[in-house]
């Protein structure tokens, strides 16, 4: 059986054009029929390993740090924290835009900097919770022990 005779048996649409030779066997449902874009549908482990790369260097967490105390600032606020030039934080903020740590907003001539807490959770959530729950059973087991004793 074809792509093309599963996705219909399935009531799926098929695009006709280039973009289905193009893209076949790696289309995902969307609301409204088939899309090539995996971003809409999954959530890529590649964007995990740009969070990790960024926060990789101590000059972007510090960078991060300094949104946390004050978020929504200027480059030139964020410029008067470090010991960079302004093309160098300007460089770490492209980095860590890109790994969807901050969110910038245009006010203006000003562009705003501000922390996405989302992907250092979703960091904590696969990461460290794990960890967390056994060390928290040990320390209740522990406490039994003693407290029993």
């Amino acid at each position: 059986m074809s792509y093309r005779d599963a996705a219909r048996e399935r009531g799926l649409r098929i695009p006709v054009g280039r973009a289905t030779r193009r893209c076949v066997g790696r289309y995902v449902r969307h609301a409204r029929g088939l899309t090539c874009k995996h971003f809409l549908a999954y959530i890529n482990n590649s964007d995990m390993d740009r969070v990790f790369k960024a926060l990789a260097s101590p000059a972007r967490r510090r960078l991060l740090d300094t949104l946390r105390a004050h978020n929504g600032q200027t480059l030139g606020e964020l410029c008067t924290h470090l010991d960079m030039t302004r093309q160098a934080v300007t460089q770490h903020l492209s980095r860590l835009e890109g790994a969807n740590l901050i969110a910038t907003i245009r006010r203006g001539r000003e562009k705003l900097h501000y922390l996405n807490r989302i992907p250092i959770h979703e960091i904590y959530e696969r990461w460290i919770v794990k960890y967390e729950r056994q060390r928290l059973d040990a320390l209740r087991e522990l406490k039994k022990r003693v407290e029993g004793d």
